[in-house]
């Protein structure tokens, strides 16, 4: 009761800078640990080569959509999950909890397993050259069958997150990273197992990260037995699961979607494209991780400043989000394209050319990371005040909406420098877009506050 009574006070009587760093800060910490995964194998396997590079590059997006699908069960539960607590139906939340788990890890292994069955022609979809298409057999047919234990791990952080066991979730998602770090030179180069080091390395770090939630539930340290015979999938769990964890899980395929896309624009152009464009993403990653964590506490914010009618509390949590989320998107930007020589190295072989692509798109995607923050918390607004219809629309804009459009048309203008600049191109539209929908939202939100004073009065 009093962990509860300090979350509502956080909420609703908290400062805002307290209120924000409290709830944003550990989720942002958790994402940007698990980004570390993506960013250890591309600074290792890069020193390979351009198509061991290009390799994992290919390999990524097919990883995301199947780790898609623990966040769609993980995340679309842990709302419901809180509610439930909160109500102390200590049995529906079991229900709920080992639902979403096994059914994540049951959907999750049949994609894993036809696409063990169809690797090459779905490698070869996604973009992979004559050359790098060996190297990413040999990457990918190790990966993509350890993603189950990254769909576990996926679903559990939201889950476990959802009792208030944030010390687990970071304990996991910490082990998992930081023995990756260890482990991939270890494989990569002192055995000399290239890229299938890589592989294994990333594999056994998931595995860990899973034998730490399950000592956390065999133990019975979690407020959810996880029981085979809880698992229920009737219609109105799957439907409480399912109305968050679709758009959820829609949004992680748009990020996947952008990646193959621009892989396969960059196909015609050699490895050395697709090896720096995978190096710019993956880098990009990891500012673009930190301010969505951020924000996943600023939307609770909102949502109970709205709900409550208290304006001028939602205001400022708008303002100081987007100003905070604004200084850091700047201060990353400027480093990128400041220092995009020396970054982009880190993931070339001495490869010039490689070197020279990735720096023109880590200039420009530096520059374009300026409007992110203020566009992502517009994004996020619109979600936690109960506008699904328009957040979901804004959310889909960055890497859907006007991403797709950006990424077949301008390499057909441009050339290769379609490809290295679509991504700001898009970013630019999402921003000049948000722009709109925000003046419209402040707009309504006016409305709804003089309707609400007028009825006081």
């Amino acid at each position: 009761m009093r962990e509860h009574n300090n979350k509502l006070e956080l909420l609703g009587s908290a400062s805002i800078p307290k209120a924000l760093a409290a709830l944003g800060l550990p989720i942002m910490i958790g994402m940007l640990i698990n980004a570390l995964y993506n960013l250890v194998d591309a600074y290792f396997v890069g020193a390979l080569g351009e198509s061991q590079m290009g390799a994992i590059s290919i390999v990524f997006p097919l990883g995301q959509v199947i780790v898609g699908l623990g966040l769609m069960f993980g995340n679309g539960a842990a709302s419901y999950l809180s509610r439930l607590l909160g109500r102390g139906e200590k049995d529906a939340a079991n229900q709920v909890a080992s639902t979403a788990l096994y059914s994540s890890l049951l959907i999750g292994g049949v994609i894993i397993f036809f696409a063990a069955i169809f690797m090459e022609p779905i490698l070869v979809l996604l973009g992979a050259t004559e050359t790098i298409l060996p190297y990413a057999l040999t990457y990918a047919r190790i990966y993509v069958i350890s993603c189950i234990f990254n769909v576990c791990n996926v679903t559990m952080n939201n889950i476990v997150s959802s009792e208030g066991a944030a010390k687990t979730t970071m304990c996991a998602l910490l082990l998992g990273a930081v023995l990756n770090i260890g482990l991939d030179p270890l494989f990569i180069y002192t055995l000399n197992m290239g890229v299938t080091g890589a592989a294994i390395a990333t594999a056994i770090s998931q595995l860990v990260s899973t034998l730490v939630y399950l000592i956390y539930v065999f133990e019975k340290k979690s407020a959810f037995s996880f029981s085979p015979q809880k698992f229920t999938p009737t219609k109105a769990i799957m439907t409480e699961i399912l109305k968050i964890g679709i758009p959820t899980l829609t949004f992680q395929l748009l990020t996947s979607l952008s990646i193959a896309l621009i892989n396969r624009a960059a196909n015609s152009y050699g490895d050395v494209v697709i090896a720096g464009m995978g190096a710019v993403t993956r880098i990009t990653s990891m500012g673009t991780l930190v301010v969505f964590g951020f924000l996943k506490g600023f939307q609770p914010i909102a949502g109970f400043s709205y709900g409550a009618k208290k304006f001028d509390r939602l205001r400022e949590a708008i303002k100081i989000s987007i100003l905070w989320s604004t200084i850091f998107c700047v201060a990353v930007g400027v480093l990128m394209a400041v220092f995009s020589t020396q970054i982009i190295s880190q993931f070339a072989k001495g490869s010039e050319e490689m070197i020279l692509v990735g720096q023109n798109a880590l200039i420009a995607n530096g520059f374009s990371f300026f409007l992110f923050g203020f566009y992502t918390v517009y994004s996020s607004l619109f979600l936690a005040l109960g506008k699904g219809t328009a957040g979901f629309f804004l959310g889909a804009c960055r890497q859907g909406i006007c991403f797709v459009p950006v990424i077949l048309l301008l390499p057909l203008v441009c050339g290769m420098n379609g490809i290295l600049y679509a991504q700001p191109v898009a970013d630019v539209l999402s921003a000049v877009i948000t722009v709109w929908m925000a003046l419209n939202l402040h707009r309504e939100l006016s409305v709804i506050e003089a309707k609400f004073l007028s009825n006081i009065d």
